[in-house]
């Protein structure tokens, strides 16, 4: 028989009556199985069944039904070869030219409310061997994974121009295999080996961006749907396209503002920190977190840790500001409309709801030129913080290290920060050497690092910085502690009347 074989056989049955349509009118046999071929004859269209093809039912509940070498041998016989289709004729194989095939929703299960064996019999087995069977053999077979294609194979099947269409539609068909395999592999790891052997990474295009850091570097988000949510996950409201810089930063501003309390608001420039308050009028906590450096803040993304209200939008709208994107967990209509209202900057200021993230480890990569990097996320662990000096921070102080140190993980080091109990005064970021962070973040606090505390990410490996802070009026200092010199530092400290608690734990930022 010469008349073309085409399989069809899918969950995402969108567009498939159409596809089944206009491969009919291009003469092929449409093959299907179950609820496949179930909505392509409820369309009116002859179809046969994988099982009558082969003569052996479906079975083990629907595990067994294409692993046939009548399916396979079809999707695998090189027609370019003579004794490829001499084995076919011997056998009573007939080759397939167009394979539609899309798999189980082992995604929609497992990011949802589910059991062990859901999961399991959501894995796909005999889908992805159609697939990577097909899309090997693409010199001869097209393989469509995603109904989006099928009007233009349909258009190249019409046109005689398949050629080049296969290839493509064969690395797409990898691709879909290959991100497929990864969600399950890392699904049935989660509570394995956390560096095993290979690292699968799976992620789907979210979106192009119009391009990277720069204007010269392309660029686009792609999201991972077994991650943690976040920014990635972020639903804008209002604004202009967003941004891959627009991205880091709210990332950044994001992950700093949920880890301080509710009704924190924070503000990120370039990756860091330049505000962070705490405040129970929201207006208010935005003011005092943009006035930690208000020149900074000019053009930065401003994050809130909780709802963005009436009174926060004022804020940010009052004369002077311009923010780039805001990001809060839930935006009221009305704050929106402030923004909306507000000429200039406000018509593209990008407003986002952002899912909070969780306050557990999870490993997270990062790329160095020709591999990875793999690590823990940076959460604070349980730890006993020690007062090493004769005098004892007050109450008031120890709430006021604490936020700070809260605040000087999110910058990158050599990182300082100065502040008191409910907002950030200044901040020292990038340093190559510690003393100088010191000094950046005491000059931008002025006068008001009198009396305030500083954190510093590291310890210091000299007491030159706690000399520095002194003369600043600086009352406590925290950090890890670890120097060999600490006992110098301590003694200057205790010489200097200042306060000095050790974490035992770092908090570098590269």
């Amino acid at each position: 028989m010469n008349q073309p074989l085409a399989l069809l056989s899918v969950t995402d049955k969108t567009g498939l009556v159409e596809f089944a349509k206009g491969l009919a009118e291009l003469g092929f046999e449409l093959l299907s199985t179950g609820g496949t071929a179930r909505a392509i004859r409820e369309a009116g269209l002859p179809v046969t069944e994988v099982a009558d093809l082969t003569g052996f039912p479906e079975m083990l509940d629907g595990r067994v039904k294409t692993l046939h070498p009548k399916v396979h041998g079809g999707l695998l016989a090189d027609l370019r070869l003579e004794q490829h289709r001499r084995q076919l004729e011997e056998a009573g194989i007939r080759p397939i030219s167009v394979a539609a095939i899309n798999l189980y929703r082992f995604e929609e299960t497992v990011t949802e409310p589910h059991s062990p064996e859901q999961a399991i019999e959501s894995i796909d087995i005999g889908g992805p061997a159609m697939i990577r069977a097909a899309a090997k053999n693409h010199a001869n077979v097209a393989v469509v994974v995603d109904p989006s294609d099928y009007p233009a194979v349909l258009e190249a099947l019409r046109e005689n121009r398949m050629e080049g269409v296969r290839r493509r539609l064969a690395a797409k068909a990898f691709r879909h295999t290959a991100f497929y395999d990864s969600l399950v592999s890392r699904y049935l790891s989660a509570e394995g080996e956390p560096f095993p052997e290979t690292l699968t990474l799976g992620a789907r295009l979210s979106r192009r961006l119009r391009y990277g850091e720069n204007p010269h570097q392309a660029a686009a988000l792609y999201v991972d749907p077994l991650a943690a949510p976040g920014i990635a996950q972020a639903r804008q409201l209002w604004g202009a396209e967003i941004s891959y810089n627009n991205l880091l930063d709210a990332d950044a501003a994001w992950e700093l503002v949920t880890d301080l309390p509710r009704g924190s608001v924070a503000i990120i420039k370039h990756g860091n920190p330049c505000g962070a308050a705490f405040h129970a009028d929201p207006g208010e906590a935005y003011r005092l977190a943009r006035a930690s450096d208000p020149v900074s803040a000019f053009g930065g993304i401003a994050a809130c840790h909780g709802p963005l209200t009436v009174a926060a939008a004022e804020a940010m709208c009052e004369k002077g500001n311009f923010l780039e994107v805001v990001v809060a967990e839930r935006v009221e209509e009305e704050a929106l409309a402030v923004f909306r209202a507000r000429s200039g900057w406000g018509q593209n200021v990008r407003i986002l709801e952002a899912p909070a993230p969780p306050d557990k480890p999870e490993l997270r990569p990062r790329a160095i030129r020709g591999g990875w990097l793999v690590q823990e996320t940076d959460e604070e662990p349980a730890a006993d913080w020690r007062v090493v000096t004769n005098k004892q921070p007050t109450e008031e102080q120890m709430a006021a290290l604490r936020f700070q140190w809260t605040v000087v993980r999110h910058v990158k080091s050599n990182a300082i920060v100065v502040g008191t109990a409910d907002r950030l005064l200044g901040v020292g970021t990038g340093q190559m050497n510690r003393v100088q962070s010191v000094r950046l973040a005491l000059e931008q606090a002025g006068q008001a690092a009198s009396g305030a505390v500083l954190a510093s990410d590291a310890f210091f490996p000299f007491p030159d910085s706690v000399k520095t802070a002194a003369e600043a009026g600086i009352a406590a200092i925290v950090q890890p502690g670890g120097s060999k010199k600490d006992s110098e530092v301590i003694a200057a400290a205790d010489d200097l009347g200042i306060a000095m608690v050790f974490t035992g734990v770092r908090h570098f930022r590269h």
